[in-house]
């Protein structure tokens, strides 16, 4: 098969959910608060060097989830600009599943993509109690190419990493 048959073969091979698994040193109840929260969630949601203004959030089934995502390091403003993208992007989605401290859905509106038409993308996080810590497993289901799926769990694997400084990752 020639170079660029694999490459459009990998471009049109079904993608599959990103699993990322976490346990803490924390309550449940801490851990969704993290997500359902609007101090919460702007507590950690955002990769490195980004940080998010929550201006909606109803944590209810079909609730509305609307925040702004701002580039805030000297390091991510650099990246953005490099992409050509703007330093903050308003960012729409809502609460699909919502079973307070034991599973949540989240999509969210994807309409930053050049030439792409606004698509939906599915986050669910499960919340485990164990003892005085807690297990959250979040699935990233797929875009609709592998490099936005890429971006979307680099982006999640790095804000991530707020929560494992302030928790402590086990």
């Amino acid at each position: 098969m020639s170079e660029n048959m694999q490459s459009a073969a990998a471009a049109e091979a079904p993608l599959t959910p990103v699993v990322i698994e976490r346990t803490y040193d924390a309550a449940v109840e801490d851990l969704w608060a993290l997500w359902a929260t609007k101090a919460g969630f702007e507590s950690w949601w955002g990769p490195e060097g980004f940080r998010v203004e929550v201006h909606a959030m109803e944590a209810v089934p079909g609730g509305a989830l609307h925040y702004d995502m701002i580039a805030d390091s000297p390091e991510a403003i650099v990246a953005m600009r490099n992409m050509g993208q703007p330093l903050s992007h308003n960012t729409h989605g809502r609460f699909d599943e919502f079973r307070p401290h034991s599973r949540l859905t989240l999509k969210h509106v994807i309409d930053f993509i050049a030439g792409v038409d606004p698509y939906e993308s599915l986050i669910e996080v499960d919340f485990e109690p164990l003892g005085d810590r807690a297990r959250m497993v979040v699935t990233i289901h797929p875009h609709r190419d592998a490099h936005w799926t890429r971006m979307a769990t680099e982006g999640f694997r790095s804000q991530l990493t707020k929560l494992d400084r302030r928790f402590g990752f086990a």
